[in-house]
């Protein structure tokens, strides 16, 4: 009999490769069952990663999206899979082992059958815990080999980690070539000496289209023996995404292997359905250069599923950058001068900062510190002159080993800075923390959740939680689509907002909330600017008094950045040096420090606020 390869649709995966957002919850339980009919799939990537963190932007909850959204599939046979990123779970930086171990038991509970573990670095004490708590739990364990194209990263480095992974007790392998940059050759090797080995470990490939290998990539895995292939469909399939489910059938079933049929009546449902969800309000955040495959992408190695972010996040810094040569009477920049700057200033730090897997965290790292980079250098700064604390992180060692070794230069900052190196486990960074968050939750008076879901939530996205919990998510998201369809909207009648706008303005040096609405709606009362945090109010400043502390680049605006952290307020004192505030940016908390010594005066904004290069954040007298 001929081999028989299977599919995977990578349904949550095709909208972040795409864009920002993915459905909500309604949109994707709509979709469910014509995925269903479509009779292809053996499994469905339902949640994971930037899925969670998306709902709580919304202003969804989460866990509910993940029952209703796994439930269907269940009772179809068809098995679920998330992501899963080791150390830092479903965030961008690390977690506690507590709130690890409680992640596995919560997401078998609302219906996930297969977590497929991955360490950014490939550091394999950070993927052991992992297969541990999954196998407690009662999941699959799929540990990811993250595929980049450096001297380090070699067939026989791969070969060696899968082994020792299996040698470990994972269920299954996962080759994750997630910039799509693997060269089929070497992936087919890969696959080759794992099935070898082990004849009976199921091998799953996942792979982006953009750099133009990966239908080759696709066909040399199974030749080697891979069992399931993750695929995309239209209207989001190719560019940053993935392979076409109809092209991989195509070229599988003329090669001779046994694939599955594909009802074609139910694949354009579903493929109306994103086309519908698109139209909705998820086609303002996805740039039409997300459906191009583009052969530059083989040079920096970006992975898709982060691209869709990147081009978005292009766009105000382009705008921050050319309102600094306006400023200077320097000619403005394109967009497409911004992004092979970036691109070539990506393959100058990678190397240097040890040649990281470009995959989350440390793909947004890696393009963080060098758009940072960028941007930094066209103001007439240098280059390295603002380096995240989650940065610093794995360039110390603190996030795992990095594969290769920092240049010099990074290694000279650190010292100068007065930074240490860490060797050990990087867990022991970051104590459990699952009874201070039950606290916080108690003395809110929040339930904690049916297996203690809500409580998973919390500790895992701190901050995103409480945004949601206090309505400001769903607030600046509905916000956010009435400006983008506002901006979109071609002459004619200007589409207003729907729903009241809070600004803040300054009058006479005194900063003002203010509630616009627009329609007819009751006017609100105007109020002195305020932290949404009692513990961070602003004492109004005089007109003049104290300096301003300016916000070194666009965000959002936090006290602090993690919710046990004690914020500054208003009459603290502070010396030049120490961290007030954090704005996050392309997903990464940057310190804001003060530049001299004094008392704060005025907190000018509230926690999540959306700030631009150069407003004032605080200001110390």
């Amino acid at each position: 009999m001929n081999k028989e390869v299977k599919f995977s649709l990578v349904f949550r995966d095709m909208w972040q490769s795409a864009g920002k957002y993915v459905p909500r919850v309604d949109q994707l339980t709509k979709v469910a069952p014509a995925i269903i009919e479509m009779g292809c799939f053996a499994r469905v990537e339902t949640n994971g990663g930037g899925f969670e963190q998306v709902n709580l932007l919304f202003g969804e909850n989460p866990n509910r999206a993940v029952r209703e959204w796994t439930k269907p599939f269940h009772e179809a046979g068809i098995q679920t899979h998330m992501l899963d990123r080791a150390l830092n779970g479903l965030r961008m930086s690390p977690v506690p082992a507590d709130v690890r171990r409680l992640f596995y038991k919560v997401k078998k509970a609302q219906g996930t059958d297969i977590a497929r573990t991955f360490c950014g670095l490939n550091d394999i004490r950070n993927i052991a815990p992992s297969i541990q708590y999954a196998k407690d739990a009662g999941m699959i364990s799929q540990c990811s080999l993250c595929i980049t194209h450096s001297p380090v990263h070699t067939v026989e480095y791969y070969t060696n980690m899968a082994y020792e992974l299996i040698s470990l007790g994972a269920d299954e392998i996962c080759i994750k070539d997630m910039a799509g940059i693997g060269r089929p050759h070497s992936l087919g090797r890969i696959v080759a000496n794992i099935k070898q080995k082990y004849p009976e470990i199921p091998v799953q490939y996942h792979s982006h289209a953009g750099p133009g290998f990966n239908m080759a990539s696709i066909l040399e895995v199974c030749k080697a023996g891979c069992d399931y292939i993750d695929v995309g469909m239209e209207p989001l399939s190719w560019g940053t995404g993935h392979a076409d489910l109809l092209a991989v059938q195509a070229m599988l079933k003329d090669a001779g292997f046994k694939v599955p049929e594909i009802n074609m009546s139910a694949y354009m449902k579903v493929r109306s359905l994103i086309q519908e969800f698109m139209d909705d309000f998820l086609g303002l955040y996805i740039s039409p250069r997300n459906r191009m495959m583009n052969s530059l992408l083989i040079g920096p190695g970006l992975p898709g599923g982060m691209m869709g972010s990147l081009m978005a996040d292009l766009e105000s810094n382009l705008e921050s950058i050319n309102k600094y040569k306006a400023k200077h009477g320097e000619a403005s920049m394109s967009q497409d001068e911004l992004l092979i700057k970036l691109f070539n200033e990506v393959a100058y730090v990678w190397p240097r900062v040890g040649y990281p897997p470009l995959v989350t965290p440390f793909s947004q790292y890696v393009k963080n510190l060098a758009l940072m980079n960028v941007m930094q250098m066209e103001k007439g700064k240098e280059r390295w002159s603002m380096i995240a604390d989650d940065i610093w992180d794995m360039l110390l060692g603190k996030a795992g080993k990095l594969p290769g070794e920092l240049s010099p230069e990074i290694i000279a900052i650190a010292e100068k800075e007065g930074r240490k190196f860490f060797t050990g486990d990087p867990q022991d960074n970051y104590p459990d923390a699952l009874d201070d968050f039950r606290a916080l939750m108690r003395k809110r008076g929040w339930d904690t959740g049916k297996d203690d879901e809500e409580l998973f939530e919390y500790a895992m996205h701190p901050s995103q939680y409480e945004a949601y919990k206090s309505g400001k998510a769903k607030e600046d998201f509905n916000a956010d689509v009435a400006k983008r369809r506002n901006e979109k909207a071609s002459a004619g009648e200007t589409v207003l907002p729907s729903t009241p706008q809070t600004l803040t303005v300054n009058v006479n040096g005194q900063a003002y909330r203010v509630t616009v609405a627009f329609g007819d709606v009751a006017g609100q009362a105007v109020q002195p600017a305020a932290s949404q945090n009692a513990a961070t109010q602003a004492a109004p400043a005089e007109a003049g008094a104290g300096k301003e502390v300016l916000s070194p680049l666009e965000g959002k605006f936090f006290m602090v950045k993690n919710a046990s952290d004690t914020p500054l307020k208003v009459g603290d004192t502070v010396k030049e040096g120490d961290i007030l505030c954090y704005i996050e940016a392309m997903k990464t908390y940057n310190a804001v420090h003060s530049e001299f010594s004094g008392t704060i005066t005025s907190i000018c904004l509230s926690n999540g606020e959306a700030v631009s290069e150069d407003d004032v954040l605080m200001i110390i007298q």
